[in-house]
């Protein structure tokens, strides 16, 4: 008599899963807060980061030099900034020569973020405003582009558009003059 002897089926040997990248689900507050600590210490200006349905950017305000307040935005529209509390840190020189003297009655409209200027909607319209034009607050002025998003930048002031500072399709920065008006 044959006796047929079956093996044990073995366990596979257990298997250690790698680390998982953290999720935007799965961030909690000591890891936000931690992320804007970096983003304070480092000398880059905006951080943001993506996963699932959750998106945020922290980005800091004031001249690319200096290390300010970063601001964290939460959610899908990027236009509506949290305060976060400054951290104390020792300003750097400022690298950008100062501006010159202000004239008088002349206000200065400047970027609010860092990108591409444009003048006009697309490349076949007129621009929207030229030197001699009188614009009043809320009216567009041009377009900043930032990460393929085109930012409508609107005058703060009414008055005449003096002189146009920046040329078309040129890169600028954050608080970069963009258009000098006078007052009235």
């Amino acid at each position: 008599m044959s006796t047929s002897r079956k093996k044990a089926a073995q366990p596979a040997p257990a298997r250690k899963a790698a680390p998982r990248p953290p999720t935007a689900q799965g961030l909690g507050l000591d890891e936000i807060k931690s992320l804007i600590a970096l983003v304070g210490r480092e000398p880059f200006q905006e951080f943001e980061f993506e996963a699932g349905d959750m998106r945020f950017r922290i980005r800091k305000d004031g001249p690319a030099p200096l290390v300010a307040a970063p601001q964290v935005v939460l959610g899908a529209p990027l236009a509506q900034p949290l305060a976060v509390p400054s951290m104390p840190t020792a300003p750097l020189a400022p690298a950008v020569p100062e501006a010159p003297a202000d004239e008088p009655g002349i206000h200065y409209v400047t970027s609010p973020i860092v990108g591409t200027f444009y003048r006009a909607p697309n490349p076949t319209s007129a621009p929207y405003v030229q030197p001699g034009d009188f614009v009043k607050p809320g009216q567009t002025l041009c377009i900043v582009e930032a990460m393929k998003l085109m930012n409508e930048i609107e005058s703060d002031i009414a008055g005449e558009v003096v002189k146009v500072l920046v040329e078309n399709g040129q890169p600028v920065e954050y608080g970069e003059r963009l258009f000098a008006v006078r007052v009235g």
